[in-house]
């Protein structure tokens, strides 16, 4: 305070008696950008047998302990498993959800009928995964039936269960809910005198409100949010969710998630439901990967860049299952994927499903013209980490300032320092041309109170380069 330029914080300048006094100032020693490692939020339903109480936000590291916490094959530890194959160091939370009582499962007749006059083999594929079975000749109807339930009972990772009638089998998904709808159930294999076939499906209905489990994460302070659901409520109320903890207070921003895996329209129409600049729809055409392991795969990839502004495009999202080529994404859906709000996923060199350019779901501002403000995943992941930056250098410099003409002049050169630093890594550019207008002011109406406007011009993916040669004779 009896100093120009030097402030102390804990010593007062009342001291009479001699003697050196000291204290240590840290606020400026921290003078490199922060790290921008990602925590991925998944939310998702649980089986009975999970551990972990419903509505408990809880830090899970390997593809076990989901098991044991959620239950082995739940919606959560299907979805942790896929986050960590795409991302084996992925920083991950859970937050469980209870079936509804009165949800219903989706289940899918399979039937096998005939005699069998020759050894043979039958296959379930059941999502991704294949169940095998062997015929011999002395086998009936209900013995094979047996056979698969018994093969899946062996295989707790599976999202299904299975019984046997009498050579029915039911195969029946662990969860409640829509989610499973998305789910594929296929047979395949001969056997002479004998078939196996898979019947019409028992939609599932009734998913569980995700308001609850965001609330119980609201203060997690994760960058990513996945969720499995697709249905309209629970869509509004993750986006509702990203508004609040990304709000002027919270500061708190994520980036949302969730997925398709049938037709064009189906994606389009779930993206113009969003239409949201921090929240994406990955999709991938008769993948037999479910839709909640799309989009906790593509999260997970996501979150493994820790630099904002790197694209995307032609990444591979690992564990998600090939489409048939027949399936396969043409040129021509891929570019109205994109001018719709979808991050089209397509198949690349060597069979890997990998990303063609990952977007977000908004298209039209709130006047209903298209919008490219947000089109990119990167610029929100940009603005989020820029934002970072300035907010913890301010709280960390200046929690304890006086506003005076001097802090203000300061406090633009740390900001300038700040953008600089930016513009070195290639998060933003062209610093200096915009310098005119970074403005720090007084606030006309509150005396203790400064306003930052802080221009950015982030940097943009190389996506599209073209050429032209020209033939010289």
């Amino acid at each position: 305070m009896s100093s120009a330029n030097i402030q102390f914080e804990t010593i007062p300048s009342s001291i009479r008696k001699p003697g050196v006094y000291t204290e240590f100032n840290t606020r400026m020693a921290v003078r490199n950008l922060p790290g921008n490692r990602q925590r991925t939020l998944i939310i998702g339903q649980k089986t009975a047998a999970g551990t972990l109480a419903a509505l408990t936000l809880t830090d899970v590291f390997s593809d076990i302990e989901a098991a044991v916490a959620c239950g082995f094959g739940s919606q959560l530890h299907r979805m942790v498993r896929a986050a960590l194959l795409a991302n084996p160091y992925a920083n991950l939370s859970v937050v469980a959800l209870d079936d509804i009582a009165g949800g219903t499962l989706a289940s899918w007749p399979v039937t096998v009928d005939g005699v069998p006059t020759a050894a043979g083999a039958f296959a379930l594929a059941l999502n991704a995964d294949l169940v095998q079975v062997n015929v011999a000749t002395t086998d009936t109807p209900t013995t094979v039936a047996a056979a698969f339930v018994t093969a899946i009972t062996a295989r707790p990772n599976l999202p299904f269960t299975a019984a046997n009638v009498a050579g029915l089998i039911t195969i029946t998904a662990k969860n409640k809910g829509t989610v499973a709808n998305s789910f594929k159930v296929a047979s395949s294999g001969a056997t002479a005198g004998m078939t196996l076939a898979v019947g019409a499906p028992v939609a599932g209905a009734t998913d569980p409100d995700l308001t609850d489990a965001l609330t119980s994460a609201f203060l997690g302070g994760h960058d990513q949010v996945v969720v499995p659901y697709r249905d309209a409520p629970n869509l509004t109320a993750l986006r509702n969710h990203l508004d609040n903890v990304g709000n002027y207070a919270e500061k708190r921003w994520a980036l949302g998630y969730t997925a398709s895996n049938g037709t064009l329209a189906a994606a389009i129409a779930l993206s113009n439901l969003l239409n949201h600049g921090w929240i994406n729809n990955a999709w991938c055409r008769n993948t037999s990967t479910a839709t909640m392991e799309i989009a906790a795969a593509y999260a997970a990839t996501i979150a493994a860049t820790e630099d904002p502004a790197l694209p995307f495009d032609y990444v591979e999202v690992k564990g998600i299952a090939v489409p048939l080529v027949a399936d396969r994404t043409s040129r021509t859906e891929e570019e109205s994927a994109l001018y719709n709000g979808v991050t089209p996923l397509g198949v690349g060199p060597g069979e890997r499903v990998q990303i063609v350019r990952a977007i977000t779901t908004y298209v039209l501002n709130a006047a209903g013209v298209p919008d490219v403000a947000l089109l990119d995943i990167t610029t929100p992941r940009t603005l989020k980490y820029v934002a970072k930056v300035f907010v913890e250098d301010r709280a960390r410099r200046y929690s304890r300032a006086k506003i005076s003409d001097r802090l203000i002049a300061g406090m633009r050169d740390t900001g300038i320092v700040l953008l600089k630093q930016l513009e070195e890594l290639e998060i933003i550019e062209q610093v200096t041309d915009n310098l005119p207008q970074y403005i720090v002011e007084r606030d006309i109406q509150d005396v203790s109170r400064l306003n930052e406007r802080i221009p950015l011009d982030v940097i943009n993916g190389l996506h599209i380069l073209a050429e032209r040669f020209d033939l010289l004779l």
